[in-house]
C-alpha cells in the first residue's frame, strides 16, 4: 500500500505542480505570466496578475508538499480548493477532456481528497517527521475545506458577464 501511495503521490503531486508553473512561467509549454493573467481573464476572473500568481503558485506548493507527502492534508485541501476553481472553468464544457471538459481537474480533486483520507503512506515527509498519522478530524476538514475553498474562490472572483463575452467574441471569431 505505501508503494501505491507513493506513486500516487508523486504523479498527481507533480501534475498539480506542473498545472501551477505553466500558469506562471514559460515552461512545460506554459504562457508566461502574461498568458496566465490573460487566461484567468478570458475565463471570466478579476484580479490579473494576482490571481495568477495565487492559483499558479497554489498549485506549484500544493503539488510539491503533495509530492512529498509533507503536511498531506493542508496540500491537499489547496490542491482540491486550486482544482475546484478548474473544474468550475471547465464545467460547461461537459465532462470530457477532448471537449475542454472537466475531467482532469475533477480527477485531481478526487485524487488529492483520497490522499487526504488516507495519508502520505510511510514513505513521506509526514512519516519521516511523525506527523502521520493525521487525526481524522483534520483529514475530513481538508477533505471539505478544500473544495468550498474553491467554490468560494470562484464565486468572489469571477464576472460571468466577462467570461460570457469572451465565449461570444470566440464563436464571432470561430
Amino acid at each position: 500500500m505505501d508503494t501505491g501511495l507513493l506513486v500516487l503521490r508523486l504523479v498527481a503531486g507533480l501534475l498539480v505542480a506542473g498545472h501551477g508553473v505553466q500558469k506562471v512561467s514559460f515552461r512545460l509549454g506554459g504562457e508566461g505570466l502574461a498568458g496566465g493573467t490573460e487566461e484567468f481573464r478570458r475565463d471570466g476572473f478579476r484580479g490579473g496578475r494576482l490571481t495568477a500568481l495565487a492559483a499558479g503558485g497554489g498549485q506549484v506548493g500544493a503539488g510539491l508538499f503533495l509530492a512529498a507527502g509533507l503536511l498531506t492534508p493542508a496540500a491537499a485541501m489547496a490542491a482540491a480548493g486550486v482544482m475546484t476553481v478548474a473544474t468550475t472553468v471547465k464545467w460547461r464544457n461537459g465532462l470530457w477532456v477532448q471537449h475542454d471538459g472537466y475531467e482532469y481537474p475533477f480527477f485531481l480533486v478526487v485524487v488529492a481528497g483520497v490522499l487526504a483520507l488516507t495519508g502520505p503512506g510511510r514513505w513521506s515527509a509526514d512519516h519521516a517527521l511523525g506527523l502521520a498519522p493525521w487525526p481524522v478530524w483534520v483529514s475530513v476538514a481538508a477533505l471539505v475545506v478544500g473544495p468550498v475553498s474553491g467554490l468560494l474562490t470562484r464565486a468572489l472572483l469571477h464576472h460571468p458577464s466577462v467570461a460570457e463575452g469572451a465565449s461570444e467574441d470566440a464563436h464571432a471569431a470561430g
